[in-house]
């Protein structure tokens, strides 16, 4: 199982960037999916989750409307849209795939994690 996650990049505060994650081995197919970010000398935070189904989605308050979570299940892809991004947000993002198909928010809810992607957001 491997996951892939790719669209970070160099943006200015207020710009946008779209993260996707792609995971091989049907591991998307029936498991809810998170991302998280982690910045130097920070622990790992979670971000925003999705269901299996993309029914349901959770994020952390930072990011309520500004980051919005989707999946396309027949690509096994999941994306981040991030709008009006701050320099608060800089860290490198990281997707994961979660034990069950819920919405969950804990580290420990998740056993795949892609190698992750850099945003820095520029003031």
């Amino acid at each position: 199982v491997q996951l892939q996650a790719s669209g970070g990049g160099l943006v200015r505060a207020g710009g946008s960037l779209k993260l996707s994650c792609v995971a091989s081995g049907g591991i998307f197919s029936n498991n809810g999916v998170g991302w998280f970010r982690q910045s130097p000398g920070k622990e790992r935070e979670f971000v925003a989750a999705i269901d299996w189904r993309g029914g349901n989605t959770d994020y952390t308050d930072s990011v309520k409307g500004r980051f919005t979570i989707s999946r396309d299940r027949p690509k096994g892809t999941v994306y981040l849209q991030m709008n009006k991004l701050k320099p608060e947000d800089t860290a490198v993002y990281y997707c994961a795939a979660a034990r069950s198909s819920g919405v969950t928010t804990s580290t420990r809810g998740y056993h795949y994690w892609g190698q992750g992607t850099e945003v820095t957001v520029s003031s």
